[in-house]
């Protein structure tokens, strides 16, 4: 009998590999009901996930008639506009809309981008406790490095980072309906700000991605005006919000490790060995997007039938015993590390290089910046967000000089800061 799991739980979020391993244990592929999405299969071992990614003939993001899997009747134009994007299309427009982007991506070496990203994590690392202590590493350091890159990447203009970030915040806030009809006013703005910023490259030119997208097009790129902004909207969101739940997720790891953080702050050319094992026992995406079955086929030796809808848990595929080895353990030397934190086929995550520079930035410069850095609070007290599909810490109090300290002498150290500047 597969096991009642709320996947939205904080019981889930805080220990994964528990709520996992019970999941697996009923199958490699189980029938379960999922938030917003409802009775859908899943996949629990790193097999199953590869068999119903790479085949996107017999599991297709796409109903019959074409519309996107998940969309509902009642949503509005614009949200369809928005989620009519590579990510959730099949093949040929998939590879259509891919070699265009990817062009565009050639066009701007990311690799040469480290200098630039590592500059900016310094800024934002230098200015931590500008506005006092603690600081919630969430919102003043992990949520502002991506949007920062992503942003200047696309040629957006900094004075309008911080509707990102309100955008942003809004989009990690989905939990539930209430939420994601909230959630549906951003996405109306989001979209209206995007088409502006395109006419304007499309009149002025200008740098970035988003100037290179509109050469593109020019050159006899075949993508409608809706799948460009779909697409850059795609890069925006998705080119932040998990990078974002990357960086924090790896630094709360390394502040109650501190056997780990002592064995990367010795050799920082180690970052790119530990981001990969973040992106693995992290996990920040958890789920795929809910795929319709064409035809009647076995997964695993399961049956699933033409119809039913079934989802990869990217989680449980990184947690997979017969892939790692104790893969319930946070391992910073892990060779090889087969993780499919980026999926895998045709869909395999456009920014993988980019995620990947930017979370070992951001952890070497927040940790050479401040080498005595500890958490605020007690473990206990760090709460996930709600948000189906998604593993993000809501906020993550820290401080600079706390490490090795109890939470509860923190805050005395805080208060008593406070009282003086009284």
């Amino acid at each position: 009998m597969t096991p009642r799991l709320d996947f939205t739980s904080e019981a889930f979020f805080r220990d994964p590999p528990k709520a996992i391993a019970a999941l697996r244990a009923s199958g490699p592929v189980v029938a379960t009901r999922f938030p917003l999405v409802g009775d859908v299969w899943i996949t629990t071992t790193h097999d199953a996930t590869a068999q119903v990614l790479k085949d996107s003939t017999v599991f297709t993001l796409r109903k019959e008639d074409g519309d996107v899997a998940g969309l509902r009747w009642w949503m509005p134009r614009y949200v369809r506009t928005i989620a009519n994007n590579m990510l959730t299309m099949d093949e040929p427009d998939h590879t259509r809309l891919r070699s265009i982007v990817d062009e565009a991506f050639r066009r701007r070496a990311i690799v040469a981008m480290e200098p630039r990203i590592r500059a900016i994590a310094d800024g934002l690392a230098d200015e931590l406790f500008a506005h006092g202590t603690p600081a919630d590493l969430v919102q003043s350091y992990a949520r502002i490095l991506p949007l920062a890159v992503i942003s200047e990447l696309l040629g957006l203009p900094p004075a309008d980072r911080p509707r990102f970030i309100a955008w942003a915040n809004a989009m990690s806030s989905l939990t539930n309906v209430v939420s994601f009809f909230r959630l549906l006013f951003a996405f109306r703005k989001m979209r209206a700000y995007l088409q502006q910023q395109l006419q304007i490259a499309r009149m002025q030119g200008g740098e970035g991605l988003i100037a290179e997208l509109i050469q593109v097009e020019r050159e006899g790129g075949q993508i409608t005006p809706d799948e460009m902004v779909s697409m850059v909207f795609l890069l925006l969101a998705a080119g932040s919000e998990t990078t974002t739940h990357l960086i924090s997720g790896s630094v709360y790891e390394l502040l109650r490790n501190p056997g780990l953080r002592d064995w990367l702050e010795q050799d920082w050319s180690r970052a790119g060995l530990a981001v990969e094992e973040f992106l693995r026992f992290v996990s920040p995406v958890q789920f795929s997007k809910p795929r319709y079955v064409r035809r009647d086929v076995e997964v695993e030796g399961v049956r699933l039938k033409k119809g039913d809808r079934a989802m990869v848990m990217l989680a449980a595929a990184n947690m997979d015993p017969a892939m790692h080895d104790r893969p319930e353990t946070l391992d910073l030397e892990r060779k090889p590390n087969r993780h499919v934190s980026f999926g895998t086929g045709i869909h395999f995550c456009l920014g993988h290089q980019l995620a990947r520079i930017e979370a070992a930035c951001a952890l070497e410069a927040l940790f050479v910046r401040w080498p005595k850095l500890g958490l605020a609070v007690d473990s206990p007290e760090i709460h996930w967000r709600r948000r189906p599909g998604l593993r993000a810490i809501a906020k993550l109090p820290v401080a600079a000089d706390a490490r090795g300290t109890d939470a509860a002498a923190v805050r005395t150290k805080v208060d008593r800061s406070l009282a003086r500047a009284d």
